[in-house]
């Protein structure tokens, strides 16, 4: 817990500086992502290397895996999408502040920022360090739910409902992959390629 519970504050600062309106603002938020993920990619490796080396496990079958992940997960966002917008007022408002990011950067630096950096550094430190970390203190279940609330709690400082529902619901998705496998490779393909569809190739919004 002593290595851990510094890891998760500070990407509780790194998200609320990146999210919170009154500090989103002033900061680009691809350079200020770029950075976090960066950092809590080095904490995950300083303090969880030994781990981590168990559990970034290569088989061929992982790519197909990670591809058919991303693909159902993008339906499930499209599907989603479509009927928050038919059930809710805000969702076409809310979705939209989540894409106003893109004015910050080119499409190939997003696009190539999400799919070589940010998405394989989520994964590193929020499964394989944080959710790693807590199933091995509390048991696999307990810690894939644990991490899972932690990782869309960080989201909440935007006060966006559909970007909370996404994180949670990605958070679950990208969990029970690692749950399930225990490899992060699946999950970061999956994570990189549907980051990378849904922010720039094909957005739903």
């Amino acid at each position: 817990m002593k290595k851990i519970i510094p890891g998760i504050i500070i990407a509780a600062v790194f998200w609320f500086l990146m999210f919170f309106p009154a500090t989103a603002v002033r900061l680009n938020f691809w350079l200020t992502m770029l950075v976090a993920s960066g950092s809590l990619t080095i904490y995950s490796f300083v303090f969880g290397r030994n781990e981590l080396k168990k559990i970034i496990r290569f088989d061929f079958k992982w790519v197909w895996l990670g591809l058919a992940a991303a693909a159902f997960l993008y339906l499930l966002f499209f599907a989603g999408n479509y009927f928050s917008t038919l059930l809710f007022d805000f969702t076409n408002k809310q979705v939209g502040n989540i894409y106003a990011t893109k004015s910050q950067a080119s499409k190939i630096f997003i696009g190539l920022s999400l799919l070589l950096w940010i998405g394989p550094a989520e994964e590193i430190f929020w499964r394989g360090f944080v959710q790693n970390s807590f199933a091995s203190r509390f048991g696999s279940t307990k810690g894939f739910i644990i991490a899972t609330v932690l990782y869309a709690i960080v989201h909440i400082w935007a006060f966006n409902f559909m970007l909370f529902m996404a994180a949670l619901i990605c958070g679950i998705f990208w969990g029970w992959m690692f749950l399930k496998f225990k490899s992060l490779v699946p999950g970061i393909i999956s994570h990189a390629i549907w980051d990378m569809v849904i922010f720039v190739i094909l957005p739903i919004n």
